[in-house]
């Protein structure tokens, strides 16, 4: 059943990197991050009291707090980091490094978790390595400042973060309801993101939204809200070694919305690497199915 989760993650993932980049055209991304986490906040907690889990708030034993509380500061950090990358970079460029994730999350969940690798786990890390190589396409200007640069920066640090935050986050939910866990977690994440509002002094901008990237910046928080309670839930139940390579699939979902939405092509060599990405999720799959 768990694998149904993550499939289910990827897929609301995919569709939230194109709603978000719909809504961050003329929004500042670090208010827009802000204002969708108050629509996930919401939908996690009514997640919660639709399966009745608000009863384990007073039970919740003090280490399961603390690591759900530092999985909340790395998806905050990642997220900020992830969307300015978005508001200055083509989405197919910014994803794959985001992704990238993976690999780094793979290595701590064999060290830091104890889950043990196979051949196949092995082999899945080397191709998901590889096209995650191919797909990057650094351009001189891609570190540089302005308008357009600096994304590559910034999409570095977020995969950086979200690979902690996958690691803390299984060790979080090992003592708590996966939805309960989702929703303590996205308060962190609220808070960071306002006192990053204030500190970037972009609060003044909310009410000069524009009405059609508000929708879109909330229909984002509801896709991202769907993703975490598929993705935690997996994680509660599988290994995260697996779990956040099926999630990471999102990227087709993401490359072909960017196709449709926004008329972004993928080279020749983007495309193989997408290949092989896909290619080592399935083959990390393998053992799993056949189990």
């Amino acid at each position: 059943m768990w694998i149904l989760f993550a499939l289910g993650s990827a897929l609301f993932a995919g569709l939230t990197s194109i709603l978000a980049k719909c809504g961050i055209r003329k929004t500042d991304s670090t208010l827009a991050t802000a204002v969708r986490t108050v629509v996930v906040l919401a939908f996690s907690w009514l997640m919660v009291f639709v399966v009745g889990s608000q009863s384990q708030l007073t039970r919740i034993p003090g280490k399961t707090l603390l690591f759900l509380v530092l999985s909340g500061l790395s998806t905050g950090a990642s997220w900020l980091c992830y969307f300015r990358a978005l508001q200055r970079g083509d989405i197919n460029k910014v994803v794959p490094i985001d992704k990238s994730s993976t690999v780094l999350t793979i290595v701590l969940a064999f060290v830091l978790l104890g889950e043990t690798p196979d051949v196949y786990s092995l082999a899945g890390v080397v191709l998901i390595l590889t096209g995650t190589l191919l797909m990057v396409e650094r351009k001189a200007s891609s570190v540089s400042g302005g308008k357009g640069g600096g994304w590559l920066l910034y999409a570095l640090l977020s995969a950086v973060f979200a690979s902690l935050t996958s690691i803390l986050g299984k060790i979080g939910i090992s003592g708590i309801e996966s939805n309960l866990g989702t929703a303590i977690r996205t308060g962190v994440v609220l808070v960071m993101s306002w006192v990053m509002v204030f500190v970037t002094r972009s609060g003044g901008q909310i009410t000069h939204i524009p009405g059609r990237e508000l929708l879109f910046i909330c229909l984002s928080g509801l896709a991202t809200g769907a993703s975490w309670l598929c993705y935690y839930r997996a994680l509660q139940e599988g290994p995260a070694s697996v779990v956040v390579p099926i999630d990471k699939l999102s990227i087709l979902v993401t490359i072909a919305f960017s196709r449709l939405v926004f008329g972004e092509r993928l080279s020749g060599k983007a495309a193989v690497g997408l290949a092989a990405i896909t290619a080592g999720t399935v083959v990390m799959l393998i053992p799993r199915l056949l189990g």
